[in-house]
């Protein structure tokens, strides 16, 4: 057994998972990022994240940190 919260999770469970704990305004106010706060969808968040490291792991620590 994995002690990997993000174990097993793709990018696109944990992104709707935060959209759906969050919503996407409270999303774009906790990760500053134009996807979420500029007209948001998951298929161009999921783009943009996966070709960015950086805000990948903001998204990953966060989820970690408020339902892993």
């Amino acid at each position: 057994m994995s002690n990997d919260p993000l174990h097993g999770k793709t990018l696109e469970t944990i992104l709707t998972e935060l959209v759906q704990h969050f919503g996407w305004e409270e999303l774009g106010n906790i990760i500053r990022i134009n996807c979420f706060t500029s007209n948001p969808g998951i298929n161009s968040s999921l783009k943009f994240l996966r070709k960015t490291e950086w805000a990948r792991k903001k998204v990953e620590e966060l989820y970690i940190r408020s339902i892993g």
